[in-house]
């Protein structure tokens, strides 16, 4: 059974940075493609950031230019660095180990983590 657990989160001010990580423990596949997601209170899971098994990238426009995902495949951990933060990225951060294979309509997904909270408040 595969495991994901979020941390890293925390209560930073406006402008400051996170990294936060994703540590996996269980059978990942090689090719998945990984991500992160937040949702804020009262709003839908919304994506933030994803890489494939090569590198590839993509970003949210929101967070494009203050954000950076990235793997290290022998610790099987992927990091979001989260720099200039705003009120606005206030959210439950989650990652996935398996991006391509969220179900489109539910979000439900057999490789979600628990969640690490990221509060950006003066």
């Amino acid at each position: 059974q595969v495991q994901l657990v979020e941390s890293g989160g925390g209560l930073v001010q406006p402008g400051g940075s996170l990294r936060l990580s994703c540590s996996a423990s269980g059978t990942i596949f090689s090719r998945n493609a990984m991500g992160w997601y937040r949702q804020a209170p009262g709003k839908q899971r919304e994506l933030v950031a994803t890489i494939t098994s090569v590198g590839s990238t993509n970003y949210a426009d929101s967070v494009k230019g203050r954000c950076t995902i990235s793997t290290d495949n022998a610790k099987n951990t992927v990091y979001l660095q989260m720099n200039s933060l705003k009120p606005e990225d206030t959210a439950v951060y989650y990652c996935n180990a398996d991006v391509n294979r969220i179900n489109p309509l539910t979000g439900w997904s057999r490789y979600w983590g628990q969640g690490t909270q990221v509060t950006v408040s003066s």
